[in-house]
């Protein structure tokens, strides 16, 4: 009988193999839900703002200023997200939590304009435009928090030395959720405040 043994494989090391993304990955596939979610609602708000005409929020008076220093500080977080990532990726841990504690401060500001921007308006959701007007914007806050308890968890995980160099999905996944919240923000800027 010949011998049919199985050929011999070769392993490879584990540091041939390629490194998985998991984190990242599935970070950015739920940010496109979200982001299409959020793209949906602003879509049903511009719908039902033509068809309201002239008396769309006819009764309110929503000042340009919250907004646009909202997106400012917004934009200014975008800064400190990517400088979070930069110094994750050096094995810096210093300023990587001293990005991210100041992209936190920076949505903490952005939710704290947003109430004040709230009582200043009046929208009331008795008003036919009051309950898509709480849906965007409200969606939107959700959305802020639900990056900045990503970016804790992220921050507690980095100062633990979880994330360096040779790991720094964990942070990059937080960016990406976090650019988009920004850019989803932008959206919303103009549909709702800025052409009101």
């Amino acid at each position: 009988m010949a011998d049919t043994a199985l050929p011999a494989t070769t392993a490879l090391p584990l540091a041939a193999l390629p490194r998985r993304r998991e984190l990242l990955f599935g970070t950015a596939f739920t940010t496109s839900g979200v982001v299409m979610l959020m793209l949906t609602l602003v879509a049903a708000y511009l719908s039902a703002r033509n068809a309201g005409g002239a008396q769309w929020l006819a009764d309110n008076k929503i000042p340009l200023t919250q907004p646009n220093m909202m997106m400012l500080g917004l934009v200014m977080s975008v800064v400190t997200m990517q400088w979070a990532v930069y110094s994750v990726s050096n094995n810096d841990r210093v300023n990587t939590a001293l990005a991210l504690g100041v992209s936190l401060l920076f949505g903490a500001a952005f939710l704290n304009q947003s109430v004040f921007l709230f009582t200043v308006a009046g929208v009331t959701l008795a008003q036919p435009e009051g309950k898509l007007f709480y849906a965007v914007t409200g969606a939107h806050m959700a959305m802020v928090i639900a990056a900045m308890v990503f970016v804790v968890f992220v921050a507690f995980r980095a100062l633990g030395g979880q994330y360096s160099s040779r790991n720094p999905d964990g942070v990059s996944a937080a960016a990406v959720f976090w650019d988009a919240m920004v850019a989803v923000y932008a959206v919303v800027w103009v549909g709702v405040y800025v052409m009101k």
